[in-house]
């Protein structure tokens, strides 16, 4: 729980704590691709020529703060009146190129970018560069929020319709639960991460459409586990006594035989929180997920995983042990709550 107490505030702040806080954290460098954690470069910061507007705070944590400058690796500089003249990075095995920069009208600065001028600064990669220049700490920090959040918003799809179809079938029976329950033993009966995939090719590509596809193709496992949890409750003395004093069936299931289960359902949450997460990855794998630009674990995965066999394996690795960890936490949290409500039924998938 601490775990993912902590990733959940990591993701909440987002851009407020990211080196890079650019939207998307999609600033790319391409000089500096593919360099190793904790590389350190010395960067000349022009101010950029079109408008930039500063947002708040809160639209800052949200959404980022578009950057105002443009940044340059060198290697050395030297002032020369209204200039500076550097030696720009190219790359390891070239020899740096020898530029020229105006900073004629600008605040120039050698220990960082000042006002509406332009600076020198010294910049840390904590976990290295990708293909394309970009921070991997930053974009790790983002891919937590994606992943959280199609996580909360599966759950949150799956349970409210398991919950209401499952309780249906399970307490009116007869040729509704007959009806409902083939729905459910036919969608079972199919691979989630192929019915994710239909259901994205009919919704389309996006951020959206993902939390929609995962939590369509989970709600049959709640709704399974409801409906067995009703059919052994809604003959019990309790519920007879209800029905007797005349209450109408929607209180019955909402205010008796639904907080009666409240633990089963909290359980069968936090082991859909788990396959969401993988069903995400996989899908950004395979190319389904959210689209580039958009950091993703899975899709940093698929960028990087021809690295695995090179000398750039963590960028690989790195995105998948944040999923194998997150994934461990929540399935030791869901058997923590079966234990807590001493739950034995066997049809919660762990």
């Amino acid at each position: 729980m601490i775990f993912i107490i902590s990733l959940t505030l990591v993701a909440i702040l987002g851009y407020l704590i990211m080196p890079d806080s650019t939207p998307l954290a999609n600033n790319m460098t391409i000089q500096l691709s593919l360099k190793k954690p904790g590389s350190e470069f010395m960067m000349l910061r022009l101010r950029k020529t079109e408008r930039v507007d500063t947002v708040n705070l809160f639209t800052k944590m949200l959404f980022g703060q578009p950057s105002f400058y443009r940044d340059i690796p060198i290697t050395g500089y030297h002032l020369a009146n209204d200039a500076v003249i550097v030696d720009e990075y190219i790359g390891t095995e070239d020899k740096p190129e020898q530029k020229l920069y105006s900073i004629k009208g600008q605040f120039f600065s050698t220990t960082g970018p000042s006002g509406n001028g332009s600076g020198i600064i010294h910049k840390t990669f904590w976990l290295g560069t990708d293909i394309y220049g970009r921070d991997m700490l930053s974009r790790l920090i983002l891919g937590t929020r994606i992943s959280l959040s199609v996580g909360l918003m599966a759950v949150i799809i799956s349970m409210l319709l398991g919950v209401t179809i499952g309780s249906i079938a399970g307490y009116f029976g007869g040729w509704i639960d007959v009806s409902l329950s083939w729905l459910m033993n036919i969608l079972w009966s199919l691979p989630a991460l192929l019915l994710v995939i239909a259901i994205s090719f009919a919704l389309g590509k996006g951020l959206w459409q993902i939390f929609i596809a995962v939590g369509l193709s989970m709600w049959v496992e709640v709704a399974r586990l409801v409906r067995g949890q009703v059919l052994s409750l809604k003959q019990v003395e309790y519920i007879e006594a209800a029905r007797s004093l005349g209450f109408n069936n929607t209180r019955i299931i909402s205010k008796h035989i639904l907080p009666n289960i409240v633990g089963p359902i909290l359980v069968m949450a936090s082991s859909n929180f788990a396959a969401a997460i993988l069903l995400e990855a996989g899908l950004s794998f395979l190319g389904f997920g959210a689209q580039p630009p958009m950091p993703t674990w899975g899709s940093m995965i698929k960028e990087h995983y021809g690295y695995i066999v090179m000398d750039a394996a963590y960028l690989a690795i790195m995105p998948g042990l944040a999923i194998m960890l997150l994934v461990y936490a929540f399935n030791l949290v869901t058997v923590g709550l079966r234990d807590a409500f001493d739950i034995k039924s066997q049809s919660t998938r762990f």
